[in-house]
């Protein structure tokens, strides 16, 4: 697997216009090229192409079963964790197969890391030690127990959390509300400090008050790595994202900054979804 430095020798510059359409240039961090996703023999996600560029959040959506999920998880090679599962296609970070012939896909995951739709805090470790627990992959180069609870309280504050459990390191993770929990696992992924930050549905189990917190995070998140976020809630799309990409039947219908996906949809299977005819 390529070192920190070897992932981001490559970039790819692209056209971008994102927030309030100002014309910008960034880098092409994560790209798939014809991905397709299988379940035995059910194609699940259909030849999809499409590139996640540098400091920029990427909404997708679509209707329940569209593949969005899936889509997210062959990002990071969570999908061949399921049995049957197998992909087709090629996912390139920083110009990089990942899954090409002898990459390991536990250190993909630390440079892509992901958050599920349910808070998944490790229940017998404290706090601090869910958090630095993605680190332990990492063997002899495995930080001090000062470098660790440096890069812990770094994670904690990235994931505005510090303040609320700097008092409770060594408690439960268990033992925070479900709003803290989510933010805890958003934490752990940061400790590892990933090029991209997959988020599948982060806040479709909490509170309002708890979803406003961690989407204020995500907008803050931008400012350092490739964000992309799979949700239903069109609102949060919209309120959180640069761009917005269409999931239906296991195809990227479209993709386009997020204030002209909502506002002048390219494809007519779009505007229906958007205006409420389906899904």
């Amino acid at each position: 697997m390529a070192t920190d430095t070897e992932w981001t020798r490559v970039p790819r510059p692209v056209a971008s216009a994102g927030r309030g359409d100002a014309a910008t240039t960034a880098r092409v961090r994560l790209e798939t090229h014809a991905l397709s996703a299988f379940f035995g023999s059910a194609e699940v996600v259909r030849g999809v192409s499409i590139a996640f560029r540098d400091r920029e959040v990427t909404a997708i959506i679509g209707p329940s079963g569209c593949g969005k999920s899936t889509l997210l998880r062959c990002l990071n090679r969570m999908h061949e964790t399921v049995p049957t599962a197998r992909v087709g296609g090629t996912v390139s970070l920083d110009a990089q197969d990942i899954y090409a012939r002898g990459v390991n896909p536990i250190e993909v995951r630390r440079h892509i890391g992901m958050v599920f739709q349910r808070p998944t805090p490790f229940p017998t470790m404290s706090i601090r030690d869910n958090v630095a627990a993605g680190l332990r992959i990492l063997g002899s180069d495995r930080p001090s127990k000062a470098e660790t609870d440096h890069i812990v309280e770094d994670a904690l504050r990235r994931a505005a959390l510090w303040d609320e459990v700097a008092g409770r390191l060594k408690e439960s993770a268990v033992g925070i509300s479900g709003g803290q929990q989510q933010r805890l696992c958003i934490a752990r992924a940061l400790a590892t400090r990933p090029a991209v930050l997959l988020l599948d549905e982060p806040t479709a189990s909490l509170d309002p008050i708890s979803t406003q917190k961690v989407e204020e995070l995500v907008y803050e998140l931008r400012r350092d790595m490739t964000v992309v976020i799979v949700t239903h809630n069109m609102q949060q799309a919209a309120r959180v994202s640069d761009r917005t990409a269409f999931m239906l039947a296991g195809e990227l219908i479209e993709i386009a900054p997020t204030n002209s996906l909502f506002t002048t949809p390219g494809d007519q299977r779009t505007e229906a979804y958007i205006t409420g005819r389906f899904g």
